[in-house]
């Protein structure tokens, strides 16, 4: 039998420490932030519907977002054992420089509807974390006021090509002369994809009040307090090219965009130059024959045409097809460091993360980047040690199996019934 005591107050005093209590409410809610699915939910508590919805949602049914987020949780992983791996390298050279983390932040539009700190909040975060911050052309801070928040980091610019060709030109030149190393050159948006949430919630850019945003806004008058007592709302970099937010909304799709405006900005852009929005294996081998220094593998986050394809499906066909000095980009799903290093061993060079990065602003502000970007980290270096790789360059296709729900189906004429 156990031998039975009174309780020794100092040996319960060893084993029940007290947790000292967070004053600060933020910090408080941030730390207990595990993952990027918590900041999600914090997010959608302080965001007023509209604006939340915007960021979280997709196109029409919303199936590219979901197929693609599901594509990342099908992963199987193949640990190597007895490879101690105590201390991890994550850090990446790509487009000619370095990054502490192989994943940058993605371009957002709108960003100041969602937290007002918007594009200085995720660019300062970049800058602390030594990770590239890419600004859109629809970015709600200008071209110079990023290089301000991050002065000495990496900046890359993603541009569209817009029907007054001229003022993607100025663009082009304004970025480069600020300095920012690389262009996105966007070109899975010749329209505007269904956003239904958005049409739903009556949301329009700038935000207009009815009678639901104002019942909605009762709970969050933080938001709205941030929004109405801060600069106003508006495509910062095209403030002088005239036209209301929705007239240069829809300048900013052209589906006449093609090759040839392709060679006209790489005849304007001085650094490195990666087409964004790339879907099938043909069109990356294309691309790569065309000069071009890199590709991204996106269907733009789900927003544009929903059941388009995967893109972390696509990527060992495409790496496969364009070899391997050949820098290959993936974005669009990505919800956890794990979904980071199950790209990086199927042939990512890099990654981006969109919707990661706005649920935190939305949930902190800067602060709430910063967690994104340490929750990552903190994902990605454990999921290195759990397989046994100390660096990056170790990880391989060996150390991935995808599995999957969506299987082609492929009919051969004799299999067609006509009647």
């Amino acid at each position: 039998m156990v031998k039975r005591q009174l309780p020794n107050p100092a040996e319960l005093l060893e084993l029940m420490q007290f947790k000292k209590p967070e004053f600060d409410g933020k910090k408080r809610r941030l730390d207990a932030a595990l993952t990027i699915d918590d900041l999600r939910t914090i997010a959608k508590r302080r965001t007023p519907k509209a604006a939340f919805d915007y960021t979280d949602g997709a196109a029409e049914g919303e199936l590219s977002l979901t197929r693609a987020r599901q594509a990342f949780q099908d992963v199987e992983f193949h640990p190597g054992i007895l490879k101690p791996a105590p201390d991890v390298d994550t850090s990446v050279d790509i487009l000619g420089g370095p990054s502490a983390l192989p994943f940058g932040i993605a371009p957002t539009g709108f960003t100041r509807l969602m937290q007002t700190e918007g594009e200085v909040a995720g660019a300062g975060a970049a800058a602390a974390a030594g990770i590239p911050f890419t600004l859109s052309t629809l970015g709600t801070t200008s071209i110079e006021g990023v290089k301000a928040a991050n002065p000495h980091g990496r900046n890359w610019f993603q541009l569209y090509v817009m029907r007054d060709r001229e003022i993607s030109y100025e663009l082009t030149r304004r970025a480069a002369a600020a300095g920012f190393d690389t262009l996105q050159f966007t070109v899975d948006t010749p329209v505007a994809g269904a956003r239904l949430r958005d049409k739903r919630n009556g949301f329009s850019i700038p935000p207009q009040l009815t009678l639901g945003t104002i019942i909605n806004a009762i709970p969050r008058p933080w938001w709205w307090i941030d929004f109405l007592t801060t600069p106003k709302l508006e495509f910062a970099s095209l403030s002088t090219t005239g036209g209301t937010v929705g007239e240069l909304l829809d300048a900013a799709m052209d589906p006449t965009i093609s090759y040839d405006d392709l060679a006209v900005i790489r005849d304007l852009w001085p650094g490195r130059i990666v087409i964004k929005g790339v879907q099938n294996v043909e069109d990356s081998v294309r691309l790569r024959d065309a000069g071009v220094d890199g590709i991204v593998l996106s269907n733009h986050g789900g927003r544009q045409l929903d059941r388009a394809p995967i893109p972390f499906h696509l990527l060992p066909s495409v790496r496969s097809a364009v070899g391997d000095d050949f820098t290959v980009m993936i974005d669009t799903g990505i919800m956890n460091g794990a979904d980071i290093v199950a790209a990086v061993a199927l042939g990512a060079d890099f990654t981006l993360i969109g919707r990661a990065y706005l649920y935190g602003l939305m949930a902190g502000g800067r602060a709430g980047v910063d967690r994104t970007i340490a929750i990552l980290r903190t994902e990605i270096e454990r999921t290195m040690r759990l397989l046994g790789v100390a660096s990056l360059a170790e990880l391989e296709p060996a150390h991935v199996t995808q599995l999957t729900r969506l299987v082609p189906v492929s009919r051969s004429a004799s299999d067609v019934v006509v009647g």
